[in-house]
Formats: structure tokens, sequence, C-alpha cells
């Protein structure tokens, strides 16, 4: 039977980076809370010259070879940060990135699931007899936090793009296509009624994703069988707005499949087999609908025990609501390409800002999507044009004209 699934990633974690302690220091929030129980560290930040457009380009392009880009045949962007309610982020990014004008494309919303709607559409579309000879599929999962300066939620927000080219030669993840479980129920529980506004109620998100994550364990188990979920699973990786979730998940799925299951026992399951995937989300902050896939990523960057065919699980929740649990196989060259990607050194290289200077960048990027006439000021933080995207091929945005947005090639 024909394979589908993951052939090649990369993700855009922003160029700029915020110390969250000196955040909580600001804020005098208590800095231990953060650390052990929202479990981050760091937080990526945009400037107003980076968009959805821009941080979808910069994850795909670099990955991109000319017989990739010839071969798409089909472009998915998924956000919950659109630029417009009209025309799709995922017009933008074909021309910008030269995609075939013979390119189905469009633009998904469904809250942070909206990466794992577009990987199983694409596999879909591959499995079902539309997509043309040799043809492949690109997924992008972009989003970036809204303003939220002194809000309770703060800590969790971030932003980033991941990149993946989806075909029939998967050689870095391969989708189990008919394993799966799936759980959807209408819910307010974190909602954007403006372009500008994220708001929402945290305890009700909270309890929303984890009866998502109960039910779709429960389909998942009456559509594949009961398993043993420790045992079956090399190891797992939950959708995390925050990494400090994680642990809440596991715990939940720990004492659904063991009613007996002692906290040590549970504790020591999430250090080994799902802490490995917080590594890169503690540091980027919240990623909406790549989260899950970075997550991955992160699992497989990290651990070194992993050989084909190991199965990782996925639960993927997004807000409003819709979720998924399903199975991810590993390949034998998956270590190879996570390691390829990058990641830990384009984390590592974003330029600090201080408080302030985050505060500025927040308050000029709500200016920016609030704005019929807007010019980005590079000189906002000095230094930080020349150092950060001067001549780096970044596709920066330059300003909007009577609504107009304009690109340009750093």
């Amino acid at each position: 039977m024909k394979k589908y699934g993951i052939e090649k990633i990369r993700v855009y974690p922003t160029a700029l980076q915020l110390n969250l302690e000196e955040l909580a220091v600001a804020r005098n929030y208590d800095v231990e809370h953060m650390r052990k129980e929202l479990m981050v560290e760091t937080r990526s930040v945009n400037p107003p010259w980076e968009d959805t457009v821009t941080m979808a380009v910069n994850a795909a392009k670099p990955m991109l070879t000319e017989e990739d880009i010839a071969s798409i045949g089909l472009l998915i962007v998924g956000t919950e940060t659109s630029l417009d309610n009209e025309k799709s982020v995922s017009s933008w990014v074909l021309q910008h990135l030269g995609l075939p004008s013979a390119c189905r494309h469009f633009e998904v919303k469904i809250a942070c699931y909206s990466g794992t709607a577009a990987l199983k559409m694409a596999v879909s579309w591959l499995s079902s007899g539309m997509a043309r000879k040799g043809q492949k599929a690109l997924i992008i999962s972009t989003d970036e936090s809204l303003n939220s300066i002194h809000r309770p939620w703060e800590y969790v927000c971030g932003g980033g793009s991941v990149a993946m080219l989806v075909s029939d030669q998967p050689e870095f993840l391969v989708l189990e296509t008919e394993k799966f479980g799936l759980y959807a129920h209408e819910v307010a529980d974190v909602i954007r009624p403006l372009p500008w506004l994220e708001t929402g109620n945290s305890e009700h998100s909270l309890y929303s994703y984890m009866e998502a994550l109960a039910a779709t364990y429960e389909d998942f188990e009456l559509n594949v069988g009961t398993i043993d979920y420790d045992s079956y699973f090399k190891y797992h990786v939950y959708h995390v707005p925050f990494s400090g979730i994680s642990y809440r998940a596991h715990k939940q799925l720990m004492r659904m499949s063991n009613y007996d299951v002692t906290d040590e026992a549970i504790l020591e399951s999430w250090t080994n087999k799902v802490s490995p995937s917080i590594n890169f989300s503690k540091r980027i902050g919240g990623t909406y609908g790549g989260s899950v896939f970075i997550a991955l990523l992160s699992t497989i960057s990290v651990v070194n025990d992993l050989k084909a065919e190991d199965r990782i699980s996925v639960f993927s929740y997004g807000s409003g609501s819709c979720a998924e649990f399903y199975v991810m196989q590993t390949t034998a060259k998956s270590k190879e390409i996570a390691l390829g990607t990058g990641l830990t050194d384009l984390i590592s290289k974003r330029f600090p800002i201080t408080v302030k200077q985050y505060e500025a960048m927040e308050l000029a990027r709500e200016e920016r999507i609030k704005s019929r006439e807007f010019t980005p000021d590079y000189n906002a933080v000095e230094g930080l044009y020349e150092k950060a995207y001067k001549g780096k091929g970044l596709l920066t945005y330059t300003g909007t004209k009577d609504y107009y947005r304009s690109y340009a090639f750093s």
C-alpha cells in the first residue's frame, strides 16, 4: 500500500526573542509559576514588518528546490491570523515562492487545528487521484499572537511558521491514515472577534481542551481497538498552547488507560515520553496550528532511540472547536531531516529585545492591523533590521497603501 506523509519540514521561529523571566519581573508575576507550571522560557516576537505571509514564505523558501516548486499542485495555508476576509494568505505565498500557476491554493481556519486539517486534506488529495503524476502538496501553518500586553495569557504568546512538503515519498514522517479519533463541538473558549483582538476564558479553554482530548482518544480506540497507551506509542505529542499543558494532558490519558497509575509513574512517563516534545515550544511560545509539528520536530531532534516505524501519538486541538488524535510513524531518515532543519540554531540566533522594545513592537503591529496606510519603522530598535534582516533574503512586509499590501525580500 502506498504511504503518504511529510517529506520535508522547516520552521521559521521569527528573528526576535523576549526573555520571559524579564517580562515576569517587570509585571511582578510569579517567576516560579512561569517556569514550573507554564514551562516557558522565551518567546518569539514579530516586528511590524513581519506578518503571516512573510513568515510562511520565510519558512518554506529555504526548504524548496526548483524541482520541488515545479511539483507543487496544492498549497494550503492554515492560519487564524488572516490578513483579509476575502483574499487568501495563500495567494501572496504562491506569488513570493514562485509556485506554478496550475496550483490549487486556499486558506483554512479552525484555530490551532488548522495545521492538522491541512495535512489531512493534502494526504486525501494525494490519495484521491486528483493529483497529477508526481505532484506534491505544500502546507504551511503561520500565525502570530496579537497584542496581549498586561493580559493574563501574555506569557504563552509567540509566533512562527511551519512549512511541510507532503507527498507519497514521506521521508520525514508517515501518516497512518486509517488510525485516528475525532471530536467536535461548538464552544467560544478562545476567540478573535476583531482582527486585532484575541480574547477568551483561559479556564474554559483548558476544560474544553481536556474534554476534546478524552473524546478523541475514546473515538480512536473505537476505530483502532483497545490498546495499551503507554506501550503502543514510543513517544507522545500534544498540542501545546503552552508547554506545561502537555503534563496535564498526559496525566489525563494515562489515567484513562490505567485508573491505578500513580502520580510518580505519570511523571516518569511524561519525562521520558513527552518532555522531549517541548524543547522548542518553551523557547518559541505559542505557534497555534504549527504547535504539534514543532513538537514532533523537537522530539525527533532530542531523542536517540527512535527506529523506523516507531509510532508517535499526536493530539491536535483547535478552539471553537475541532480536535483529532492520530498517529505518525518515523522513518530511517527522520532524525537526519529533523537535525537538518537547523531549528536549534535559528532559535538561538534570534535578536534579543527588552520588555520596553517588545511593548513597542506589539503596539506597532496593532496599529498596522488597524491602518489603511502604514509604513513599518525599520529603526524602531537600533541595529535590529541591519543585524537580523538586511541581506539575509527574508521576505518583509514593506507597507500598506489604501489597504493594498506590499512585500520585498531583504
